[in-house]
């Protein structure tokens, strides 16, 4: 019995984002739609081997990771990601695979019986073309559409312009002439590199060892695992400078086909350059950069993975990522790597055998984060018996500045407001913080609450979160029984009007080093994220993120849906020109912030701004009207 047409044609979709399915005759992708089955694998699981005999299905990646591993090279060899293929060499010849396929996370597949697939090699030419003799140039014609995508939009000075020596990720690994190929191989393996480069006794690089060539002059040849690495290397490599542009590299890879370049200076190996290295700007991704994370050992490793976020975020500007999801995932990204730094940094330290919290305040707990941010944070820790509160604190202080420099030198800035862990005056056991909120909510003054309304944000990261979540309870039901309060922060919240002009479409500043330009953080995203604040204090709304506050309030406070959507989408349209603005701001050599001209917006731009302005407008209307401001 056939699928169903709904499902055929779901099918039919997701694989024509991919080669060769993209290349198909409708009928024909239709044809191998209603043929496939859906298979699932967990991690770990092994998909296909050579010990089952001949092949007798294709698989094609639905969803997941699959590791190809061979035991010759010691383990993990290929990986394969969603809308690629395998074993297409087996089933051709209709023999059993060569290496073991295994599920590297949990993995669907879609499943053709061998038969179907041998059918489709008749019916449909491209399909055929890709499983024969030009599956390795469409490959690479892939590969290559895709960094020329990304090189047209993302500026080329962070790829091609780079000096080779910001390439390098580490020291190269290298070996001598005489070693035997077998302990190279296990140098390879136990170093978890693709490629081992041969050196003499004054680190002169005298050839380079590959994957490819494991395969091309070891495996199928069958040599010997005792011959020296001299007859297996491929002699003479090409070496740049460290000085060199990335864009040479480039260039020497294309001319000869090699995907490594040496580097080195006075005649002696300083590093080596793949393809990989070459690309990773505009490859990184966030599953690579949450495994670099979670596996960094010291604070080099994080300080790089800190420049790969940051890099992410300009690569997903380029592509037009919409501004929710950048800033969730450079929120989510940044929240790994603190959690990480706290983790190094403990496993240093017996500190944490103190229950506590380590909270984000501001745009970092709002998971609001754009390119340019500061560090907001502090630590709620947990009272044992016979424990005193400053005792605890001076144990903790010294990690914790501690934790503020390395996120400091991973590219977050100190705060210059001293709202950092480090500060005794956000260390605080629960009962203290209570006390602080509660002298907050029921005698502050205007201008204190202003001071500390990024703390009404704040969220947890790591540590026993049990204890930021009481506090929450706590502080949720104080506000909404408090209205004094409400009504204090809803009049702080009115004080950033949006800068919408009676003559001219926007009043800007008109003198000073900041003339003709308006705030969009003042002025612009911040009367959405006080307004949302404020519903969310008086709903009793858990969430800490702007949309979802609005989101959460709405219906209890009986603002129709279409009106919080209109809110949600024009904050969003100027948290999007402020990551814009950045982007530009960073690409040109300045100073990122968070200032615009209105007069160098396009007229869409302009008409799309002053409407958001207009929403503004509208959400400390209401405000005002709750709370008789």
């Amino acid at each position: 019995m056939s699928a169903a047409p709904a499902l055929i044609a779901a099918t039919v979709d997701h694989l024509s984002r991919f080669a060769p399915f993209d290349a198909m005759a409708p009928e024909h992708l239709a044809w191998l739609a209603e043929r496939l089955k859906l298979g699932y694998y967990a991690r770990n699981e092994v998909v296909l081997s050579p010990r089952r005999g001949e092949v007798d299905r294709l698989y094609i990646i639905k969803q997941g990771v699959i590791q190809g591993e061979q035991a010759a090279q010691g383990g993990a060899w290929l990986e394969l990601h969603e809308g690629e293929t395998f074993p297409l060499g087996a089933l051709l010849s209709r023999r059993p695979a060569i290496s073991t396929f295994r599920a590297q996370t949990d993995v669907f597949c879609y499943e053709l019986k061998a038969d179907d697939f041998h059918a489709l090699l008749r019916l449909s030419p491209p399909f055929q073309d890709f499983c024969t003799r030009r599956i390795a140039a469409l490959l690479a014609q892939s590969q290559r559409s895709v960094q020329a995508k990304y090189a047209s939009t993302v500026s080329e000075q962070q790829s091609l312009e780079s000096p080779l020596s910001a390439l390098v990720r580490r020291k190269p690994v290298t070996c001598t002439a005489d070693l035997p190929l077998r302990q190279a191989l296990e140098r390879m393996r136990d170093e978890h590199i693709g490629s081992i480069v041969v050196v003499d006794a004054e680190d002169r690089p005298l050839g380079m060892f590959t994957v490819r060539d494991l395969i091309g002059r070891v495996v199928l040849p069958g040599v010997d695992l005792d011959t020296p690495m001299r007859e297996v290397m491929t002699p003479d490599p090409i070496a740049l400078p460290s000085t060199a542009r990335a864009f040479e590299a480039a260039l020497a890879m294309a001319r000869h086909g090699f995907r490594h370049i040496l580097l080195a200076d006075g005649g002696r190996l300083t590093g080596v350059v793949s393809e990989k290295d070459l690309f990773s700007l505009q490859r990184v991704g966030v599953t690579q950069l949450s495994a670099a994370i979670r596996g960094a050992t010291d604070r080099d490793s994080l300080k790089r993975a800190a420049d790969d976020i940051f890099q992410l975020g300009h690569n997903m500007m380029a592509q037009g990522v919409a501004p929710e999801q950048l800033t969730q995932i450079l929120t989510t990204l940044n929240d790994l790597l603190t959690h990480r730094v706290i983790e190094l940094e403990c496993n240093a330290s017996d500190v944490c055998r103190h229950s506590f919290c380590w909270l984000a305040f501001g745009s970092e707990g709002r998971q609001e984060q754009t390119l340019s941010t500061d560090q907001d944070n502090g630590i709620i820790f947990l009272l044992k018996p016979g424990e005193t509160a400053e005792a605890v604190r001076a144990d903790i202080l010294p990690v914790a500045e501690r934790i503020n420099r390395a996120l400091d030198d991973c590219g977050f800035p100190l705060c210059q407001g001293q709202i950092m862990a480090m500060n005794p005056r956000w260390c605080l056991s629960l009962d203290e913080w209570k006390k602080r909120f509660a002298d907050w909510i029921d005698a502050g003054d205007p201008e204190a609450l202003l001071n500390a309304s990024i703390f009404f944000d704040f969220r947890p990261l790591v540590g026993q979160v049990a204890l930021a979540e009481e506090l929450r309870g706590w502080l949720l039901a104080r506000t909404a029984a408090t209205p004094r309060f409400l009504h204090q922060m809803a009049a702080n919240a009115l004080r950033n009007r949006p800068p919408l002009g009676l003559v001219r479409d926007f009043v800007v500043e008109s003198e000073g080093e900041h003339a003709n330009t308006l705030d969009l953080k003042l002025n612009g995203s911040t009367p959405f994220v006080d307004a949302a604040r404020v519903f969310a204090l008086a709903t009793g709304a858990e969430a800490t993120g702007t949309a979802a506050r609005l989101r959460a309030a709405g219906p209890r406070l009986n603002i129709p849906s279409g009106e919080i959507e209109a809110w949600i989408s024009a904050f969003y349209f100027i948290q999007l020109l402020r990551l814009r603005n950045q982007h530009t701001k960073h690409e040109a050599g300045m100073a990122m912030d968070n200032r615009i001209n209105p007069d160098d917006l396009n007229d869409l731009d302009r008409r799309i701004l002053k409407e958001a302005f207009r929403q503004a407008r509208k959400v400390q209307a209401r405000l005002a009207m709750d709370y008789k401001v």
